[in-house]
């Protein structure tokens, strides 16, 4: 018998590949080297290359040496040790979960120690950096256990994203909740919580600096385990490794890197995202670097370069003056946002199209009872929420400002609340609107227009306005949050539409553009005065303060458009909502009809983000509902859905008022909270 051989490409040899990664590593460090001698050269005060110098070497005036002794040296080393530490502790996560897209910000470590520090400042206790970063490191810790444990080790990139997404958005909504209500206490939190590398002295690096050391030098102790587990739990077991205590003991030393930098510079966003990413084709490349304890001092060496490079753009770019004010995590969050969109267009999506749901076919006297339900509870709710609030009315008042005899008072406060409880209705129906069309278009249950970057799009338009035409009328932010989310729109559904809207592709795409246009956000809040920014954050809150009858016109004009084309159209799209062949077979254009809802969706999603500021989960957990209540037709599903995200939303708003008045809690803050578990919920459901 004649054997056939095959030729295949010979591996470099051990010797070589030890060689070519020296060389790689030698390369990288002078990468960093040189880019640390720019950033000490960087900053506001005209001290140049010969004044660093001279500092450095004893001969400097006493103003130029405490320029470089006090301000640059202490942020340029800030920079390393919290790029290296970052890069690390991405790499160890990555390995210890078996996900390429694990990270202190896709595992909500940054989320959790946000919260854990924003609960520290409200009790108004100033505690020492040491306390601080405790607190941090439990915060984190606990919030990355929920996450790997709803996600599961090695189950895929989608469900990570998708449960560290929602509960970084629930724990940031908490904890914006808390600098609303505690602004005096908390004070600059939430700009630390941009990340900013800059330093006064090296008291802050001095005392993170062990607590990174120890942290790597566990990591790379663990290495040997680390990589045995690689090879799956049950070999691991067999050569003896305990499985359980060895990723225990990662994630705990994970957290604890992650705790150091964002104690010292705060959330400095994805870079141990993209260190660990630069390792991956090296690794094919050199065999030396497929080992942990030569690919987790690299990454941290490529997160460095990656925080001294982000911190030498953004003072290259922006002028001096005004790159002191702009934290180095904002750029390397748009950094990591474009990686994470290119990686997700890129990425060979095996998940398919999810299949539809499989609920019971309910009967119409269902469908009527539920709808009757819910109607006579709106109305309740309505009318509570016109009754009650910081002053309560009664029936009678309500009823002389209808005939304009109402006195002065009155006439305020109706004045002041009707608004408020038409948008909140209002922007509830249209998201709930907006969430059934996108999760039918896209045949994906978990689709929202918040977690796929249409809410956060909308927000970037409309914040634009609000942070530079303060005087900027309502139709002015519609229109301005329509063209922020039909960007992100084109941006997701275009990326994802290859393939037919697989679950993987666009859930990544959708979450790289969210957390792109966040930090945008971040970006104009942070550059624009305190009053526009206040104004910006307790919008972005979701928030119907102030709210207007003008406000509500284009919200209201929208949905109604909106109802009524879904109305028309619902039999296309219970067909498209299907599969991809059907409507074929029936003379339908899938593409055209696709399109026409999405652009719906996405208009719907605009106008309530413009009216009542951005409002998350409510697009998720009110289709839902409405499928389980009466059925998968959408001549059902459409009206329930309104009527159940109206009353979530009315009664959101209508808590977030009265709690705790005379303070205020936005509505979006309070269904973050509703909405987080269910979504955490839905994610264990269906593993």
């Amino acid at each position: 018998m004649a054997v056939t051989a095959t030729t295949q490409p010979a591996r470099p040899s051990t010797a070589a590949s030890r060689t070519g990664a020296a060389a790689v590593t030698a390369a990288l460090l002078l990468i960093v080297a040189a880019l640390a001698v720019v950033d000490i050269t960087q900053g506001t005060a005209a001290v140049g290359p010969s004044e660093v110098w001279k500092a450095l070497t004893g001969s400097a005036d006493t103003a130029d040496a405490s320029v470089v002794i006090a301000s640059r040296l202490p942020r340029m080393t800030a920079a390393l040790l919290v790029g290296a530490v970052l890069g690390a502790a991405g790499a160890a996560l990555q390995a210890i979960s078996r996900n390429v897209l694990a990270s202190p910000d896709t595992l909500a470590v940054n989320a959790g120690s946000y919260l854990a520090l924003g609960l520290a400042a409200a009790t108004g206790i100033s505690l020492p950096l040491l306390a601080s970063s405790g607190v941090a490191f439990v915060g984190g810790l606990a919030a990355a256990a929920v996450v790997l444990g709803l996600s599961g080790l090695g189950a895929g990139t989608v469900r990570l994203v998708l449960a560290g997404s929602a509960l970084t958005f629930g724990l940031t909504a908490v904890t914006e909740g808390l600098l609303l209500l505690f602004p005096r206490e908390t004070e600059g939190l939430y700009k630390w919580n941009q990340g900013s590398v800059a330093q006064n002295g090296f008291d802050g690096v001095l005392q993170m600096a062990p607590i990174g050391v120890v942290g790597l030098v566990g990591l790379v102790l663990l290495a040997r385990r680390v990589d045995v587990l690689a090879l799956g739990d049950d070999a691991a077991r067999g050569v003896g490794v305990p499985v359980r205590a060895t990723r225990v003991i990662a994630v705990v030393l994970a957290a604890l890197l992650s705790t150091s930098a964002v104690t010292l510079a705060g959330p400095i966003g994805f870079v141990g995202l993209c260190a660990p990413a630069l390792v991956r084709p090296l690794a094919r490349r050199f065999r030396a670097f497929t080992r942990s304890r030569a690919r987790l001092p690299f990454a941290g060496l490529a997160g460095a370069a990656l925080v001294l490079g982000s911190d030498v753009l953004l003072r290259a770019v922006v002028p001096s003056d005004l790159a002191v004010a702009v934290p180095t995590g904002v750029v390397t969050s748009l950094v990591g946002a474009l990686f994470l969109i290119v990686m997700a267009a890129r990425v060979r999506d095996s998940a398919g199209a999810a299949p539809p749901d499989r609920l019971r076919i309910r009967s119409r006297a269902v469908f009527v009872t539920t709808t009757a339900v819910l109607v006579l509870v709106l109305v309740g709710l309505t009318i509570a929420a016109v009754l009650i609030g910081d002053s309560k009315l009664l029936l009678g008042d309500v009823v002389n400002w209808a005939q304009g005899r109402a006195g002065q008072t009155v006439s305020f406060v109706l004045d002041t609340r009707l608004p408020r409880v038409l948008a909140a209705l209002l922007a509830g129906a249209a998201l709930a609107l907006a969430g059934t069309l996108i999760q039918a278009v896209t045949r994906n249950p978990l689709a929202d227009p918040g977690i796929l970057g249409v809410t956060n799009g909308a927000a970037v338009g409309a914040v634009i306005l609000v942070t530079t035409v303060p005087m900027a009328g309502s139709w002015s932010i519609a229109a301005g949050a329509f063209a922020g989310a039909a960007v992100s729109a084109v941006l997701v559904f275009g990326l994802a539409a290859k393939g037919g809207f697989q679950q993987n592709r666009l859930v990544l795409v959708g979450f790289g553009v969210a957390t792109g246009a966040a930090a945008v956000i971040s970006l104009l809040i942070i550059l624009t005065d305190p009053f526009n920014a206040t104004k910006a954050l307790t919008w972005l809150a979701g928030s119907t303060y102030g709210r207007t009858l003008p406000d509500v016109v284009p919200l209201a004009a929208v949905l109604a458009v909106g109802l009524a084309v879904t109305v028309v159209r619902r039999g296309e799209l219970d067909l498209v909502s299907l599969d991809e062949d059907t409507p074929k077979l029936l003379g339908l254009r899938p593409g055209r009809a696709r399109l026409g809802f999405l652009v719906l969706s996405v208009l719907l999603s605009a106008t309530a983000v413009a009216a009542a500021g951005t409002i998350g989960f409510v697009g998720l957990v009110a289709p839902h509902a409405a499928r389980a209540l009466v059925g998968r037709r959408h001549v059902r599903v459409v009206p329930v859905a309104m009527l159940l995200g109206a009353v979530l939303v009315c009664t959101a708003d209508l808590v977030g008022r009265t709690v705790i008045a005379p303070a205020q809690l936005g509505a979006g803050l309070m269904t973050a909270v509703i909405g987080t578990p269910y979504f955490l919920y839905l994610l264990v459901r269906s593993r």
